[in-house]
């Protein structure tokens, strides 16, 4: 795989991961607007169902293409592919830090 396909790959993959995550958190923000006050133990199964789901798309959208690379046998696209995308990761981190540091 080519080296411009990996960076692009990495960059949809950690946009894919800060849209959901994005999505996530509006929910949750928004929680008592949309289900109401939670007055029993399926509040708190619900958000803990909610991260562990949320745990596994994360993993799936940053790890899922670069494990299959490397079972396809393309080492070194998928060591390439996982670190462009905590490259990109770590950049959106800064950027979206920045923008709340700018709101505040």
């Amino acid at each position: 795989m080519k080296n411009s396909k990996l960076i692009q790959a990495s960059f949809l993959q950690s946009v894919g991961v800060l849209a959901y995550v994005s999505l996530v958190a509006w929910i949750m923000t928004n929680g008592e607007k949309i289900f109401g006050q939670m007055k029993s133990i399926w509040g708190p199964v619900l958000f803990l169902l909610l991260f562990v789901f949320s745990a596994l798309v994360t993993s799936l959208l940053v790890l899922g293409r670069p494990i299959w690379l490397y079972l396809q046998g393309e080492k070194k696209d998928a060591v390439g592919l996982l670190f462009y995308t905590a490259g990109w990761m770590f950049f959106l981190l800064v950027l979206v830090f920045g923008i709340n540091i700018l709101i505040k």
